[in-house]
């Protein structure tokens, strides 16, 4: 049987392709596409959401979210993802709409209407399912677990501290992490590990149809934010958060307490992560530390490959 998820995202190079992912996997149904502010304004992250999904062929139910965190004035990342969220290939738009509900009713909607339990996949800020919590906290039990990317045990990359997903809406991250739902946080200590090289880029590129080529021009993009900061390929990060649903084996995980700092000084947006158990605080979350990365990119290759040439 498929697994039924929702994805909530904020697409972002790194999203976008853990959205080809997951729609081509047998594995997963993805019954919704929600779209929350993040790597860019939300009108952006909408846009960018839909385009994609229409030029891959893909139909689903897309709906918007929040255009900004709880209580927070918004962050976004151009240096990483450029001024429209999605720089390097030029798509045509999409040729369909978001729903009219926000993404907060269409996931109620999805969750009271599956008949199992529903994973959730939040590849961007938690806004949008901090949202659902609050509004709903009935529905907790009919999520199965939260594959999110976000956080980091060893140092953030948008602060010493912080990583960018946690930090551009801490509160909304401290909700989710004190929710109670089963958690499996891919954080920067296993996603700087499934880095995709050069080679593989081309290998990529090679493939027949138009997504794997338009998949290409976005790694040939977000590859120059990564060259300046030293790394020899990408991190993939959003996508582990799909390819541990897929597949689990692929990573290593290790159940630990997770804290979500709101407050310092310097340290605002951090997971604080209880490595040593010197708490003695019991696991709120699987925290992945390495993924076998050569199977990974074999999954993600194989999946691109599956899309239809088009024109």
């Amino acid at each position: 049987m498929r697994i039924p998820v929702i994805i909530d995202c904020d697409p972002g190079h790194d999203d976008a392709i853990a959205l080809l992912l997951a729609f081509a996997s047998p594995k997963l149904d993805v019954q919704a596409v929600t779209v929350v502010a993040g790597n860019q304004t939300l009108e952006k992250t909408l846009k960018n959401t839909k385009d994609l999904l229409s030029y891959a062929g893909v139909r689903t139910r897309v709906a918007a979210g929040a255009e900004k965190p709880l209580l927070r004035e918004l962050t976004i990342a151009p240096e990483v993802h450029g001024e429209s969220g999605l720089e390097g290939p030029t798509l045509p738009p999409a040729d369909f709409k978001e729903v009219e509900e926000t993404a907060v009713e269409l996931m109620r909607e999805v969750l009271l209407r599956s008949e199992e339990k529903v994973v959730l996949i939040p590849t961007g800020p938690l806004t949008n399912v901090a949202l659902l919590l609050l509004t709903y906290p009935e529905l907790k039990d009919r999520i199965d677990y939260i594959s999110l990317m976000g956080g980091a045990c060893f140092g953030g990359n948008w602060t010493p501290a912080a990583e960018f997903n946690i930090l551009v809406d801490p509160e909304a991250a401290k909700i989710v992490f004190e929710s109670g739902i089963p958690i499996v946080m891919h954080g920067l200590d296993v996603t700087h590990r499934a880095q995709i090289y050069g080679d593989e880029i081309e290998r990529i590129r090679s493939l027949e149809g138009q997504v794997p080529v338009m998949v290409a021009e976005l790694l040939d993009f977000f590859s120059k934010y990564h060259v300046d900061f030293g790394f020899k390929g990408s991190p993939l990060h959003d996508p582990c958060a799909v390819a541990y649903v897929i597949d689990p084996t692929l990573f290593k995980v290790k159940p630990l307490h997770v804290d979500i700092e709101t407050r310092g000084e310097f340290t605002t947006g951090a997971t604080v992560v209880d490595y040593y158990n010197v708490t003695g605080r019991p696991a709120n979350a699987k925290v992945a530390f390495d993924v076998d990365r050569e199977r990974f990119i074999d999954m993600l290759v194989e999946a691109l490959n599956s899309y239809e040439r088009g024109d």
